[in-house]
């Protein structure tokens, strides 16, 4: 009788509607944890993965290609161009969007479905944790995810500790050549260079990720450059610099390049990114 009554208590646990208060202030409302779940972007994938939710995946958009495994998940389309359609005939009890990716107007588009949404917005390092922890509670998976959330915010402590007081380091980060596009100090790439005791150069203006001259980059003279480009391999503009050795980055041969997906994803994978940033500017020290 009392083995009954215990199951009896733990079924009704599990069954307690969820609520969580996502990035963007709504609160989201589940009557039981998640099971089928679209994600709209590649960091909400790899998030969801982390929370040990990944199974619950039903549907993802372009670009979602970490873990391997989610390779295999039907398409909805891209971040910024995706199928209501197809979307509602995954029978999805939760779709997962990014706020300032995705944009306000699909959330409108979506809202018509009648299905739970839940809204992204990781601009700080402590964000990847929370937002790991959030969409645990959302798929019944929390023990997990804050095990992983902790894991991530310990490591990021440890590597602050290790390098976030030594020797500044003057950095321009390029996200593309034509235009010149770099990241402010909101950015958080910016906060990753803050964290490896690196200082951005452009960390003050206004725009996000803002376009700027090669005549502002050479009159702020950065140390190092640390180039972005497409996936894993080094874009050949990164050399572009050379023409200017006065430059104390390619004076010192200060050019560096990190994987984009390890450091321009909100994921536990900025681990990596950040760790070999930290380590490329160490060597300038």
């Amino acid at each position: 009788m009392g083995a009954l009554l215990c199951l009896a208590i733990a079924g009704a646990a599990l069954a307690q509607p969820l609520e969580v208060e996502d990035f963007a202030g709504r609160q989201v409302r589940l009557a039981a944890p998640a099971q089928r779940i679209v994600a709209l972007a590649p960091h909400l994938v790899e998030n969801l993965y982390s929370a040990g939710a990944g199974d619950k995946l039903v549907g993802v958009v372009g670009h979602s290609d970490y873990p391997p495994e989610a390779g295999a998940i039907a398409q909805v389309g891209s971040f910024n161009a995706y199928s209501v359609e197809t979307i509602a005939s995954l029978q999805p009890d939760l779709i997962l969007m990014w706020g300032s990716g995705n944009g306000m107007r699909t959330l409108a588009a979506l809202e018509l479905l009648g299905i739970p949404i839940f809204v992204s917005e990781p601009r700080q390092l402590a964000d990847i944790g929370r937002d790991i922890r959030l969409l645990g509670q959302l798929a019944g998976t929390d023990t997990h995810a804050r095990a992983e959330a902790n894991r991530i915010d310990e490591a990021l402590s440890a590597l602050r500790a290790q390098y976030g007081t030594r020797g500044p380091i003057t950095v321009f980060y390029e996200i593309w050549n034509q235009p010149l596009q770099t990241v402010n100090g909101e950015h958080l790439i910016s906060q990753v260079i803050a964290l490896c005791g690196g200082v951005n150069i452009f960390g003050e203006l206004p725009t996000l990720a803002p376009q700027v001259s090669v005549e502002a980059v050479l009159a702020r003279a950065p140390e190092a450059i640390i180039a972005s480009g497409r996936h894993d391999m080094r874009p050949q503009w990164l050399d572009d610099w050379r023409r200017y050795p006065a430059l104390p980055a390619v004076r010192d041969n200060a050019l560096f390049f990190v994987d984009p997906d390890l450091l321009e994803r909100p994921t536990a994978r900025v681990l990596l990114g950040a760790g070999t940033l930290c380590r490329q500017l160490d060597t300038l020290r």
